[in-house]
């Protein structure tokens, strides 16, 4: 029996005694932490530069002023199986277009059934609108009866309108934005000129007073 638990024992101490060097060992190869650091990382993964928007192109007036009615009007053969344009046209699946630019939205042909999406839309066919609305049809009057899709491209949308305007008249155009500019810049100039003068002109008339005291002294 004592043999038996001797023997036991022995390969318990046995057991702790490999344990131990096992752990020792460990220590060695691991830190403590039970991980080790890589001196440079696997994988460098560098933030790529936030990409601006595209460039914005020519403002509005700016497309009006170098638009061309001509190609405006071959555009608009894509309208004809709904639309016609010249005055006295008959109305189609679409109203006629004559002498639509400036008139009230929904509104410029008597009697013809406009959606109550475009009817009830308020405002006139500016430029604007009209813009926007050949941009998105439904997009501009969500529920309208018309099922074109819209021109994506500013000039074409430009050349439409001009080719409208030439069979009816429109209101006066937006200025080009470099117009505008420009005119903005002149007046700051004539008002700093102006206030130029009237500083030069105070200055002399002190100087004319100065020059009357000094004469009744």
């Amino acid at each position: 029996m004592n043999d038996r638990f001797n023997t036991a024992a022995g390969w318990v101490l046995f057991s702790g005694i490999v344990a131990l060097g096992l752990a020792i060992l460990s220590g060695k190869v691991f830190h403590a932490d039970g991980h080790e650091e890589l001196e440079t990382p696997g994988y460098v993964i560098e933030a790529g530069e936030e990409g601006g928007g595209e460039a914005a192109g020519p403002d509005l007036g700016t497309l009006l002023a170098t638009g061309d009615p001509a190609a405006g009007e071959k555009i608009f053969a894509k309208c004809t199986a709904c639309h016609t344009v010249d005055q006295g046209g008959a109305n189609g699946i679409g109203p006629n277009l004559f002498g639509v630019m400036g008139k009230p939205i929904g509104k410029h042909v008597a009697g013809f059934a406009y959606s109550s999406a475009l009817s009830d839309h308020g405002g006139d066919w500016t430029w604007e609108n009209l813009d926007a609305w050949l941009a998105s049809p439904r997009g501009f009057a969500n529920g309208t009866k018309m099922s074109f899709a819209g021109l994506s491209k500013p000039e074409d949308r430009a050349n439409v309108m001009l080719f409208l305007e030439s069979k009816g008249g429109a209101p006066a155009k937006p200025a080009p934005a470099a117009a505008e500019e420009a005119g903005a810049e002149s007046a700051s100039a004539d008002e700093g000129a102006t206030e130029s003068e009237a500083a030069a002109e105070a200055v002399a008339e002190q100087d004319a007073a100065a020059q009357t005291e000094e004469a009744g002294a």
